[in-house]
């Protein structure tokens, strides 16, 4: 079963301004083919398949655990997404009655992605940077922990290359913290694919990493999870589980050349995280009907209620 928390795992900047165009540039790293959908379809759907679970137990560790981590990067990108498409954090009211008789929304006809906002209101969706469906096509489980892993790595490596093309286009902050905070994070799953299949095989892959090649300390965004660590932390999302990959994950291995040094460790839980932003509803979308005073309304009744 999956814990949830209330917090992405990272802090995210509001948006300057409202940018659809960059919402569906971030779409390709939720989406896309080397995107978070991808990841966590590999990694979830192997650990649910995973073959002798009990006598391999740090390999499957290793694999549920980034599996809960890829369930948060999802979370992540999909309000990066959704913060683009709204536009800066704003405490405005929203009365409903919205005159929609001047077409208040014209400027959409010429955005990359109209349905994202014609059939989902500026909302992240599991599509790629075109709006085409991301597919269960993407997904490898063999029942082959030495394949799948060789694999993992590729997509790890992969979706690096992926995430930084995507940072490139960016101007906005929301969506460049999001592709540095995913940079370091992709590079810590790549490198422990690398060790586990060092365990199992013999072969050091760790000697092509890092690959794609791609120095984070030229980075802004990454600086701060380089220093703090995050580069040498896995996190187990668990209160109890996983602890075993600490086999792999650890062991007095080191960080990455090129990245600040340290030891390898296996952090219990999540990390701290940020907020998840509180989004502006749209009058205009809900017309002619909209109250959004009377919902409003109801849902501090039923929160007080709860408490």
């Amino acid at each position: 079963m999956f814990l949830r928390i209330d917090r992405l795992q990272a802090e995210l900047p509001a948006p300057t301004k409202q940018d659809p165009n960059a919402a569906a540039a971030l779409q390709e790293l939720l989406g896309g083919k080397y995107g978070e959908m991808s990841t966590l379809g590999n990694y979830m759907f192997q650990s649910f398949n995973f073959r002798s679970k009990s006598k391999l137990r740090p390999f499957y560790s290793l694999v549920a655990a980034i599996t809960a981590e890829e369930l948060g990067h999802v979370e992540l990108v999909s309000n990066g997404v959704a913060m683009l498409a709204n536009g800066p954090d704003s405490d405005a009211g929203e009365a409903g009655g919205a005159d929609i008789s001047n077409a208040p929304f014209a400027a959409m006809q010429d955005i990359r992605s109209f349905a994202s906002f014609a059939s989902h209101a500026g909302g992240a969706m599991p599509v790629n940077s075109n709006s085409m469906s991301w597919n269960a096509d993407m997904v490898t489980t063999t029942g082959n922990v030495v394949v799948d892993l060789l694999h993992n790595f590729h997509l790890e490596c992969g979706a690096r290359l992926h995430k930084l093309r995507v940072y490139e286009t960016l101007t906005e902050p929301t969506g460049r913290e999001v592709c540095g905070y995913l940079l370091v994070r992709g590079s810590v799953h790549a490198h422990a694919y690398a060790l586990a299949l060092k365990q199992i095989t013999g072969a050091d892959i760790t000697k092509v990493l890092p690959t794609p090649n791609i120095p984070l300390d030229r980075i802004p965004e990454c600086q701060k999870y380089l220093a703090e660590g995050s580069h040498r932390r896995l996190y187990r999302f668990s209160p109890d589980d996983y602890r075993e990959m600490a086999g792999i994950w650890g062991n007095g291995e080191q960080a990455l050349p090129g990245d600040p040094p340290g030891e390898l460790e296996v952090v219990d839980g999540p990390p701290e995280g940020g907020k998840v932003h509180d989004l502006t509803g749209v009058a205009s979308a809900f017309a002619p009907d909209y109250a959004p005073e009377e919902m409003f309304e109801v849902a501090e009744r039923l929160w007080k209620a709860s408490r």
